[in-house]
């Protein structure tokens, strides 16, 4: 996957969660974040990262969000890595 279209499916994602009535607080409480943030900082590499990894945090959103994309599950995670700064990281 290439930086592009990492951003595509973080941007696609972003779409979908905006979308969902139950998740979308869950990640604005979690992030800090508002409508205004979201909306303003769409494009930047830094929300598309924390977007991203709130979906990673449980494989039921991970599906949800794959599932009403047409993408396979491992597509996130993919564009995660492909974003810059987004390489995954070994805590070990």
């Amino acid at each position: 996957m290439n930086v592009v279209r990492a951003e595509e499916t973080a941007l696609n994602a972003m779409a979908w969660l905006v979308g969902n009535d139950e998740l979308l607080p869950v990640f604005l409480g979690a992030t800090g974040a508002s409508l205004a943030d979201l909306r303003a900082e769409a494009g930047e590499t830094a929300m598309q990262l924390s977007l991203l990894d709130f979906l990673m945090m449980d494989d039921a959103w991970v599906m949800a969000c794959c599932d009403a994309l047409g993408l396979p599950y491992e597509t996130l995670l993919e564009a995660r890595q492909s974003l810059p700064g987004g390489a995954e990281t070994s805590w070990t």
